[in-house]
């Protein structure tokens, strides 16, 4: 099991990098360590299936939010745009986690248990989260094998055959304890997820609110209702969230000026910069690079 405390994405892209996956084996196993860390607005065609350890985490997607306390679990849709945010800053915050395509479990594309038992669980009619609590007695075996199924080890002999059988049980579990008739999701954010692409890969450069438009071929007012919709956040927002998400990785890279890390991210001067990364964090740049600095010596 890979150990790890950041998520990779693609370049200039909201779609996660899963750098595991193969085709000959589309699946990833790994010990997320969330501590003083939101994770962006992200999504990824994987499902994603996982464990609270310790910690707890606040999962938010265009539908709402939901949380996760120690010892829950639950099930990420493919597809579907999410973020989370730690419950503390000051706790430890572990999460155990299955990133997998559905066809991992099923006999072939066409086939009776792709029809059967993996499309109506992942299907743009299911709901976007499915959420596992430990305070409820039906779900506390589904759980217990959820839980067991990370101590898996890959040098087992038969090592996917194991890890299969464990992932088909849980998902049978998830197919009866989530019917189909469950709430329906809005599988309709192609066009939000073209103009998040063009935000990333323009967020240095002046940004007009009708070119963020244009890339995902809607009008400004579906633009501003698809970024309020799914995301709660306006489209100038949005760009501002990206703009300090690169200035942070630059802070807490190396020594590169204030200055220069406010032009490169697109805030246009450091003055600016400063009162905006203020404003959110609480701290100077310079406080922020120096406290994660610190925090990893």
């Amino acid at each position: 099991m890979a150990e790890r405390s950041s998520t990779r994405f693609r370049e200039n892209s909201n779609e996660e990098w899963l750098e595991k996956f193969t085709p000959e084996f589309p699946y990833q196993c790994s010990r997320v360590y969330l501590n003083n860390r939101d994770v962006f607005w992200h999504w990824h065609g994987a499902v994603e299936l996982f464990y609270m350890e310790s910690g707890a985490l606040t999962y938010y997607t265009p539908q709402g939010r939901v949380f996760f306390p120690e010892g829950s679990g639950g099930l990420i849709n493919s597809d579907v745009l999410h973020r989370t945010t730690p419950q503390s800053r000051e706790q430890k915050t572990m999460q155990l986690l299955h990133l997998f395509d559905a066809s991992l479990l099923a006999d072939h594309p066409g086939g009776r248990i792709m029809r059967r038992y993996i499309l109506p669980l992942i299907s743009p009619s299911r709901p976007e989260v499915l959420a596992l609590s430990p305070e409820n007695p039906a779900h506390a075996e589904t759980l217990a094998k959820l839980r067991a199924s990370f101590a898996l080890s890959e040098d087992e002999l038969g090592y996917e055959l194991k890890l299969r059988e464990a992932l088909t049980g849980i998902w049978l579990d998830l197919f009866q304890l989530f019917p189909a008739e469950a709430e329906r999701r809005d599988d309709g954010n192609g066009a939000l997820k073209q103009m998040m692409t063009y935000v990333q890969e323009h967020y240095a450069e002046p940004l007009r609110i009708r070119d963020v438009a244009a890339a995902g071929f809607v009008s400004e007012r579906e633009c501003y209702r698809a970024f309020h919709d799914a995301l709660h956040a306006s489209p100038l927002e949005y760009v501002t969230d990206v703009r300090l998400r690169h200035a942070c990785a630059r802070l807490a890279k190396g020594s590169e000026s204030v200055t220069g890390i406010a032009l490169a991210c697109g805030f246009g001067s450091a003055s600016f910069f400063g009162k905006v990364f203020r404003a959110r964090f609480g701290a100077t740049p310079t406080e922020y690079r120096r406290s994660w600095q610190d925090s990893t010596i």
